[in-house]
């Protein structure tokens, strides 16, 4: 990918990780530029939010059968995973997420 188009699509990449409404504002912008940076970092953010979701509710069950509060510090895991997607974002790398950046790609 050519320096350019990293350039182009950076503020649109870095604002598809912050929260939801940044995702579908991210989405929405590059729909008619089409930056294959901000592409990237858009389905990686996506990736993250369902993630999310997953272990939201995976957690949930699993503290409430165990009764282990502990448990609940799993969910830091996405946030994690957003701090390293928006520093790939700005550093104009376009190396795909631990674990779950090369699912459904």
């Amino acid at each position: 990918m050519e320096q350019s188009v990293k350039e182009e699509g950076k503020t649109m990449a870095i604002i598809a990780y912050v929260t939801v409404i940044g995702l579908i504002i991210a989405w929405f912008m590059n729909k008619d530029k089409d930056n294959a940076f901000a592409k990237f970092h858009i389905g990686q953010s996506l990736r993250i939010f369902i993630l999310g979701i997953v272990i939201s509710v995976a957690v949930t069950i699993l503290v409430s059968i165990t009764g282990l509060g502990v448990l609940s510090y799993i969910s830091y895991i996405p946030l994690i995973l957003i701090v390293l997607g928006i520093i790939n974002a700005m550093n104009l790398k376009d190396e795909p997420l631990p674990v779950i950046g090369t699912i459904g790609g």
